[in-house]
């Protein structure tokens, strides 16, 4: 800085720095490099703060003139400078939102080939449950469905969970404030369907159930509170625990390929005996074990086993004429392994620039 021992040479000076900091915030073509000139103005080190100091040092009729002026030019390059953060700021923000712009319409060729414009996709869960019905139906499945709000006997008593049962822990339940307490509720899983199809349906029965089902889980890497199923049940003559197993097996290998195995483990349900849980290898860290499959290398889809008596009993079928086999996997889960999902809540965020979403083209 040009050394100053005059009222004159303060002027100077200040002018000349007034010059130099406007041509530097004029020149500025990004935030980031408005901002490292700010010091030289505000900082507490800036000349401006020196052009100050020396104010003290004049003759005392001086010293307003020369003040006036110094507080002048720092309130134009105050104004200059915040007049041009704001336009940076601003390009700097469209900037963003267009590259951050998410062109959500698919284009196909019309009968004329003409454009026909198609907006979106499908949901990835719905993407499942659609290959899902199909591989079921390929092995000789009918698709039912039935009711989202039900009632307790459709979603416990008939599926042999009395009101007194310790079983009824295992399901965190919504109810709703309609009748008698805790009479109707969002089902807890599709098994009412179940019931449902025994009810309307004589055997044998192939049939899965797919549909939403609500719990009050804790959202977490697997969980969700709002999650969708599906269900099969198959009542037929000479059914057996190996049904079961072949089954499990033949649809692993349809949805997920070859190179993914199941695996059937001791469990309990109160609407089957026995009962089994059904695990793949994670597809995660291959099973190696991981955050997503709590590190033992295997992901939990649901659960299956052997219709209990009681159910049949419940629905007026002979257990001693017909057996048969029940299933039910979480469609969410399966898209998480599916896709290598390191968290399934991914699916509800609607942020599409999360780095799995170019698996769902």
């Amino acid at each position: 800085m040009v050394e100053i021992n005059s009222y004159d040479d303060l002027v100077a000076a200040a002018n000349e720095a007034a010059q130099r900091f406007a041509a530097k915030i004029d020149s500025a073509i990004s935030v980031n490099e408005l901002m490292e000139i700010e010091p030289g103005i505000k900082g507490k080190k800036s000349a401006f703060v020196e052009f100050r100091k020396f104010l003290g040092r004049l003759e005392p009729d001086e010293r307003p003139s020369a003040g006036a002026i110094v507080q002048e030019i720092v309130s134009n390059l105050n104004q200059a400078f915040d007049t041009k953060f704001q336009a940076l700021k601003e390009i700097e923000r469209k900037i963003s939102l267009q590259e951050d712009r998410l062109d959500l319409t698919e284009v196909i060729a019309g009968l004329a080939g003409s454009p026909v414009g198609m907006r979106g996709k499908l949901h990835p869960v719905t993407q499942a449950r659609e290959k899902l019905e199909d591989t079921f139906l390929g092995m000789g499945f009918s698709v039912e469905e039935g009711p989202e709000i039900e009632t307790d006997w459709f979603n416990f008593e008939a599926l042999n969970i009395p009101p007194s049962h310790p079983a009824r822990g295992m399901w965190d339940t919504f109810y709703l404030d309609i009748g008698e307490p805790e009479t109707i509720l969002l089902r807890t899983h599709t098994s009412p369907v179940q019931v449902r199809v025994m009810m309307t349906q004589k055997p044998p029965i192939y049939s899965v159930m797919p549909g939403r089902c609500f719990r009050r889980d804790t959202p977490d890497a697997r969980h969700l509170a709002v999650f969708h199923q599906i269900e099969g049940l198959v009542i037929d003559k000479g059914i057996t625990f190996a049904s079961l197993a072949g089954t499990i097996d033949r649809f692993t290998t349809a949805y997920f390929g070859p190179n993914i195995h199941a695996r059937l483990r001791p469990a309990y349900f109160p609407f089957t005996e026995p009962s089994a849980e059904f695990e793949i290898n994670c597809t995660i860290c291959e099973g190696h074990g991981c955050r997503t499959c709590s590190n033992t290398g295997w992901i939990e889809l649901g659960g299956c086993g052997m219709v209990d008596p009681n159910v049949f009993l419940a629905v007026g079928i002979d257990p001693e004429e017909w057996s048969g086999f029940a299933f039910g996997f979480g469609i969410d889960r399966l898209v998480q392994m599916r896709y290598s999902l390191p968290d399934i809540r991914v699916l509800i965020e609607n942020d599409l620039r999360h780095s799995m979403s170019s698996r769902y083209n």
